[in-house]
């Protein structure tokens, strides 16, 4: 508690004290619910406790327990404790009357890392446009997302709806409207966002979405049971709630860690799985989730939701680069990467792309199954339910690292935040951002937050017939879907739960 100077924010809590920024609002580490510790843990997310008095809002809280990806450097800095289920608001009004639009930040990290603390997730340019911007944090990993006997499933996604709980309740005093929320979000960010509207128990929380690589990976209970007893054997325990209670978080996420490094070993039960760095997805446990997001906005699920979604061009070019494959693979490596992944076993790729190298084949189907198809069938299934999409593509190439990383995974991160010197944008963007990435960024900020506000980002919804589709670059577009080869490869796949073999 102080008694220093700042807007100051009553919640249903108590009242928050923040601070005044480059002409903004700024409130950091306000709780949305108890600390998920002691016998809170691995239970859904309760309310926070109140306080007396005003509480500084200035710092972020702390991120949840992380585990690793491998290859990828992480930020995990960030204050420690036990406070982890916080957010953070940036307003340029604070107060009830501004009725402005809110946009919620759902961070990605293959839902085993992130924290809202990141400074790539500065919500002051988008706000500055003239809306209220939330991130908030999330379990991930075991805590969040294990299949752990006596507990809830899916509890990282429980706290996302606790936190959409919380702007529901709280959001008016920060000046946004609580009739006019948009989720958005970057990869396992985008899935949890698919997932969240094909939720009941989400009705209402939010209008709109902007899902940006949605990743296709969905658990049936059966694998998420096999991974965790895997995981929990790591520690000589069993998946339940009576034997990893008593285990600190970081050995745990160690413990995750570990079994990722060798996922390679358990192909024959774990398929596909076993060769990405994603042993933690949403499960679809009957309960939190009764049926995928494809099919469930196919059957009309989130039909009153407006969408935005889409990918970019080049999405597992950045995994192949962390992995030193680069220019490296084998025909080996590609046949089994078609093998594993293609929905035919690759004779539909080869046959459609006969010039395409080792190199092109490898990261095309990787990139196809694992986040531009589900990208793309998510448009789609929205569209069958009777709701809106809008389609995009982002073709731009990345300029840092020697400009090899072409329109990689991650890279709409940087371009959606304006931040381009942390994050992830500190080694995507390069050291000197080009006035044409300047641009691009203000095209996407711009077409994000009208979104918010209006519900039209400045293109055509998305139709099967016609496949309208805003392709992100240098000049922005309007073309048919671009990937016509890969959409004609998948067209009947379907984005199903993945099982234990």
């Amino acid at each position: 508690m102080s008694t220093s100077a700042g807007p100051e924010v009553p919640t249903t809590a108590g009242t928050v004290r923040g601070q005044r920024e480059r002409g903004l609002a700024v409130f950091r580490g306000i709780p949305f619910a108890q600390p998920p510790v002691g016998p809170a843990r691995f239970a859904a997310p309760q309310r926070a406790p109140g306080w007396d008095g005003v509480r500084d809002a200035f710092a972020y809280g702390p991120p949840p327990p992380q585990g690793t990806m491998r290859g990828l450097p992480l930020s995990t800095g960030g204050p420690v404790g036990d406070d982890w289920l916080t957010l953070n608001v940036w307003t340029p009004e604070p107060g009830p009357g501004a009725g402005l639009p809110v946009m919620v930040w759902i961070y990605g990290g293959a839902y085993v890392f992130g924290m809202s603390g990141d400074p790539g997730f500065d919500g002051t340019l988008l706000a500055a446009a003239g809306v209220v911007v939330v991130t908030c944090n999330h379990r991930v990993g075991m805590e969040g997302f294990a299949h752990i006997g006596g507990a809830p499933a899916n509890r990282g996604l429980l706290d996302q709806v606790a936190a959409l709980e919380w702007v529901q309740e709280n959001i008016e005093a920060f000046g946004g409207d609580p009739g006019r929320v948009t989720v958005f979000a970057q990869s396992s960010g985008a899935g949890s966002i698919a997932t969240l509207m094909s939720m009941p128990r989400t009705a209402g929380l939010f209008q709109r979405g902007i899902a940006q690589s949605v990743p296709g990976t969905f658990f049936s209970a059966e694998l998420a049971t096999d991974i965790t007893a895997v995981v929990a054997g790591e520690l000589g325990l069993s998946a339940t709630t009576e034997d990893l209670s008593g285990v600190a978080p970081d050995r745990l996420a160690a413990a995750g860690d570990a079994v990722t490094a060798k996922m390679h070993l358990y192909e024959d039960r774990w398929g596909a799985v076993a060769h990405t760095p994603t042993i933690f997805t949403p499960v679809v446990d009957g309960e939190v989730l009764s049926t995928t997001p494809w099919q469930a906005l196919a059957n009309g699920a989130g039909r009153d939701i407006e969408l935005i979604v889409g990918h970019n061009r080049d999405e597992c070019r950045l995994f192949v680069a962390l992995g030193g494959l680069l220019g490296q693979v084998t025909d080996e490596q590609a046949a089994a990467a078609l093998r594993v992944f293609a929905p035919d076993g690759g004779d539909g790729y080869r046959a459609a792309l006969p010039a395409a190298d080792a190199g092109e084949l490898f990261e095309l189907v990787q990139s196809d199954w694992l986040f531009r198809m589900p990208s793309l069938h998510l448009a789609e299934a929205q569209a069958a339910g009777g709701g809106r999409a809008h389609l995009y593509e982002l073709t731009w190439p990345a300029p840092g690292m020697g400009g090899m990383l072409g329109a990689c995974h991650g890279l709409d991160v940087p371009l959606t935040f304006g931040v381009f010197d942390a994050g992830l944008g500190a080694g995507l963007m390069g050291d000197q951002v080009s006035p044409e990435g300047e641009a691009l960024s203000q095209h996407i900020r711009t077409a994000w937050t009208t979104f918010a506000a209006t519900g039209d980002p400045g293109w055509p919804a998305y139709d099967p017939e016609h496949r309208r589709t805003q392709v992100l670059d240098t000049e922005p577009a309007v073309t048919t879907y671009p990937e016509e080869t890969s959409r004609r490869l998948w067209q009947d796949h379907t984005f199903a739960p993945l099982l234990r073999l």
